[in-house]
């Protein structure tokens, strides 16, 4: 009898909320563009190094390998500010851990612009990545707790959205210092050379998420979960006028939902070296998406163009635009993955990836020189240039915003948070041993190098024809469905379309 009268109480309290309006407002727009700062901040501090690689190189006498480790050593940050995020954000609240994100964004803008040597530099970097990490899952987080059901995913774009922008401020940035000293190894104000000031530059949006993040209302998930459930119905009463009770109850049921799913710690285990097929197939998206050379583009992507002939003027200017690409490829793929569905978009772009990488390897087979001297001659270097902003526009639309769609959509519900873990962690890992080697093989061979990312895009094309399957439209707990059946459960599925 009680269990039917809070029904209808729930039921009538919908109903009252519903009569209050539960459409988007300006207000729910404008937290969620303040939460998706961070992925600003993501993109700034993973790009602006851009721009510093050759003067770096310089200034410290750097061998490719240490170079490379340079560049890279954020990322290592990321990994563990990723895994530490979550946790941290359950413990003291997203607001404070934005504050944490923020402050370790200032620390490391101030460290790598002074730095006194490669490994200070470094230390820096790691502190920097840490920032990033926890941007990269706490940001994202808020917006979808703070979204209406109904508006979630395109509040959620604004993520994706943020850090390709991070991407072109960056690259815009180091060209403006470049441009202004005559040269990224030139010095500038105050007698710092302008590479210093590209780091520096970092502090201005790193200020600017800290004081955002102070004046956001914390999260009414946070709050219910700590038994704070009115403060939780007055934020909600801001937000979603309209859903205060549905988004009360939502809230406990996910939080149920979770609870169930740490105690499942077997559940993603399986016969595939200790792990379901489902878990390894999130685990391979995230690793094709960095191994097809994506971010060999945007952190060195200045000089590679420098290399094969473009002055530095031109290479900041080519990487900007590049950027831009970046920014509006995007919108395509915000305006087509509910229309044309993810498995399309998905083959398109690696189809259009392995010809463009195929042809920037082509054309660097017929550079001359090497090293510093390196250079493409006739139409090759134009070539090179079309090919490589061609890359971006297939990636761009397809792999860049889609594996974080697919991965958020094809783990069941027990599985979903450890999976997604297991599969950005390897993102994350792919990440740096692509950006490591890169200087490395580029020393070897650029055609050997862009032969083997248009090998991995090749590849992808038959893993998503084979493995991917496609999610547009489901539910998320119609994903279940997606994993294969074991035991009592296939048996039951036989004679079950549903199960």
């Amino acid at each position: 009898m009680a269990e039917g009268t809070d029904a209808v109480t729930a039921d009538a309290a919908d109903e009252h909320d519903a009569g209050r309006g539960s459409g988007l407002n300006r207000r729910v727009v404008a937290l969620a563009v303040a939460g998706a700062v961070g992925g600003f901040l993501f993109g700034f501090d993973s790009s602006v190094v851009n721009g510093a690689v050759d003067a770096i190189e310089q200034e410290f006498g750097l061998s490719a390998g240490l170079t490379g480790l340079a560049i890279a050593s954020a990322l290592l940050g990321c990994a563990v500010g990723a895994e530490l995020a979550g946790r941290l954000a359950d413990r003291f609240g997203r607001i404070p851990v934005m504050v944490i994100g923020a402050s370790l964004f200032l620390v490391s803008a101030v460290g790598s612009g002074l730095a006194l040597g490669v490994w200070d530099l470094i230390v820096w970097r790691v502190i920097g990545g840490l920032g990033i990490g926890i941007a990269s899952v706490v940001s994202p987080a808020y917006i979808a707790e703070i979204s209406p059901r109904r508006a979630r995913g395109r509040l959620a774009s604004l993520q994706q959205l943020a850090i390709v922008f991070g991407i072109f401020t960056a690259l815009l940035s180091d060209a403006i210092f470049a441009w202004a000293a005559g040269g990224a190894a030139e010095p500038f104000w105050f007698g710092l050379d302008a590479w210093r000031w590209m780091f520096l530059a970092g502090i201005v949006p790193s200020v600017a998420y800290g004081l955002i993040a102070l004046s956001l209302p914390e999260s009414p998930r946070f709050l219910v979960r700590i038994d704070k459930e009115d403060a939780a119905r007055t934020v909600l009463a801001r937000i979603q006028p309209g859903e205060v009770e549905r988004a009360v109850r939502d809230i406990r049921s996910s939080m149920k939902a979770d609870a169930e799913a740490k105690q499942a710690k077997g559940a993603l285990r399986g016969p595939v070296l200790g792990l379901r097929g489902i878990v390894w197939i999130g685990i391979l998206l995230s690793m094709f998406q960095q191994f097809v050379g994506i971010n060999v583009i945007f952190y060195y992507s200045t000089t590679l163009w420098n290399a094969v002939g473009f002055d530095e003027s031109n290479s900041f200017a080519i990487s900007v635009f590049t950027s831009i690409t970046n920014i509006l490829v995007t919108f395509v793929a915000i305006a087509l993955v509910d229309r044309v569905g993810r498995r399309p978009l998905l083959l398109i772009g690696s189809a259009g990836m392995t010809v463009s990488l195929g042809t920037m390897a082509l054309a660097f087979a017929n550079a001359s020189g090497s090293g510093d001297s390196l250079t493409l001659p006739g139409a090759w270097g134009p070539i090179a240039l079309v090919a490589a902003n061609l890359f971006v526009v297939f990636f761009g639309f397809s792999w860049g915003p889609l594996v974080w769609v697919l991965l958020g959509e094809i783990f069941p519900n027990r599985i979903r948070a450890r999976a997604l873990g297991l599969a950005a962690a390897a993102q994350w890992i792919a990440n740096f041993l692509v950006t490591v080697t890169f200087p490395l093989l580029a020393d070897v061979s650029l055609l050997m190098t862009y032969g083997l990312y248009a090998t991995f895009a090749a590849l992808s094309f038959f893993f998503v024809f084979a493995k991917i399957p496609e999610t547009n439209g489901m539910s998320l707990e119609e994903s279940d469905t997606l994993l294969p059946p074991r035991g009592s459960a296939r048996r039951a599925a036989a004679g079950r379309p549903d199960a």
